[in-house]
This record gives C-alpha cells, structure tokens and sequence, in this order.
C-alpha cells in the first residue's frame, strides 16, 4: 500500500470513528480527554430566573443551574470575530459554544441569565479578577481597575410571574392606575434593539427614544390591550412619574447579576458606583488585539 493510501485509509477510519461516536453521544470533551489528556473543565452555572420563566417545552423549565465548559482556542475565534462584533452577535455566539447542556436556545434566555453564564465563562476561563481601565466620570482621567468578578452580587427573581413557566408579570401604575403586563427581554430582543439603534445611527437618526424602545418590546398589556400601535401610542404618552415607577419595579425584580463595582478615582478621588463594561473587552482586558 502506497503512503497516500495507507493516509486515506487512516482517514477513512477516523472519520467513522468520529461520525459513530457523535451516533453515541460521545462528546468533544471525552475525545479530547482520550486522545489529547486534556480535561476541559465543566462547571454548572446556577442561573438567577431558576428556571421558572420558561415554559414546559424549554430544556430550562424550573432548572436551577446550566452546564458550561471552559474556553478554549474556538472561542477566542469567536471572541475576535470581527463579523459576528459587527453583528452584534459574538456573546451569543460565545455562550452557545461553551455551554453543554443540551438542547438550549441561547437566544432564548433572558438578559440575566446571559450575563451569569457569561461571568461564568469568564472567570473559568481567564480567572476571577478582571483588570481594565475606565475613565473617571468627572475629571476624564483614565483608571486602571482591579474587580473581583466573584464579588459580583448574584440578583434571585423577586416576584412570581402570573402563571408558573411564562415570562410574564403585572404591575400597576401608581398614577393612571392602569394594569401593565410585562416580560423580560430575551437575548434575541436585546440583539434586534441593539441593531435597530445601530442602523438608525448610521443614517444619522439620532436615538432619542431608547427608553420607549425598550418598554415597547417589554411590555406586553395595558388593562388588557395588546394592539402594538396602541400600545405604542400609550407608552409614549405615559406620565413621566408611570414610567420611573415601571422602570424601578422591572429593574428591582429582574433576575441577574449586578454589575456594579465602587470606582474612586487616582487623580481626583471621584467616588461613584458604576457598571462594568460588557461585550468582547470583557474578555480581553490586557490582551492586544488585532
């Protein structure tokens, strides 16, 4: 047998291997542990909806934590991924590939559940401390910063929703007094907001009416009227003291994580509690890019 087919041979019985072990179930990571003696590290997430949002259908119906392995080389591909940035994409992208339980629509998970497995990747990957620069709000002097990503408080669900398995809840406004039934955004949501407010910006709309935009995609009800134009119509008209008062209850029973740090600034000693900064920086605070 000559070199090229004795290679072709080889080639042959790997990829049949390969294709009955996916038959089998056997995962990349039991591959890689058998023929490389890597042992990627799995870990499960508890996520902060417990489940209880999403409905009987979903994998993640009433299920407290979520499996996820650690980084490797792919998904420091997908980290720089100068399309999937563009798109707006690359942190579904990155949860898709690392998480390992089966089944599960990434896009279908609402905003705080993504961010604690994202936190989770992180820390798994590249540890727990995650050091970056930031400019001080009021003398614009850049900071170095040093957060303990496991300090970071874990936000449980703080109110049932109006019937087990849906991402549904009622709230009613203290001035109007009317009944507003309202979701939290999924991933998917937040990817289509994002991409409308960046389109609008390239044709030089100027996004004054981020607030509207996201109640318009909350909010499912009012007394009962589902109609998308009324409901437009009415959450533009809606007394400033409903909004705030709708706002704060949405943003005090969501689940997720805070991603707040205490920043006191080096040159001015500026005090203030602010967010940490998200996306493909996150995971690359001290690395160089290309």
């Amino acid at each position: 047998m000559s070199e090229e087919e004795d290679r072709k041979t080889k080639n042959a019985i790997f990829a049949a291997r390969d294709a009955a072990e996916r038959a089998m179930g056997v995962t990349k990571e039991e591959v890689m542990k058998r023929d490389f003696g890597l042992d990627i590290p799995v870990s499960a997430v508890p996520i902060p909806s417990g489940g209880v949002i999403y409905p009987p259908e979903n994998p993640l119906h009433m299920q407290q934590t979520v499996d996820i392995r650690g980084m490797t080389a792919r998904e420091e591909d997908i980290l720089m991924s100068r399309a999937l940035i563009r798109k707006g994409t690359v942190i579904t992208e990155l949860i898709k590939s690392c998480i390992t339980t089966d089944g599960i629509d990434v896009q279908s998970l609402i905003g705080g559940d993504r961010n604690a497995l994202m936190i989770a990747i992180r820390i798994l990957g590249y540890g727990a401390e995650y050091n970056g620069s930031m400019d001080c709000p009021k003398c614009e002097q850049k900071n170095e910063i040093s957060v303990d990503l496991n300090n970071l408080e874990v936000k449980d669900l703080k109110a049932a929703p109006i019937e087990p398995g849906q991402n549904k809840f009622a709230f009613t406004l203290p001035l109007t007094k009317k009944e507003v039934v309202f979701k939290f955004l999924t991933g998917k949501e937040e990817e289509e907001i994002l991409a409308t407010l960046e389109a609008k910006k390239k044709r030089g709309i100027q996004n004054d009416n981020i607030i509207t935009t996201r109640l318009l995609h909350s909010i499912l009800s009012v007394d009962g009227i589902t109609d998308r134009n009324k409901l437009a119509q009415f959450i533009s008209f809606m007394p400033a003291r409903d909004s705030i008062a709708l706002r704060g209850y949405m943003d005090e029973i969501e689940p997720g994580v805070d991603m707040k740090f205490e920043f006191t600034c080096k040159n001015c000693e500026h005090w203030e509690v602010m967010p940490l900064p998200l996306g493909p920086s996150f995971f690359w605070p001290n690395a160089r890019r290309s």
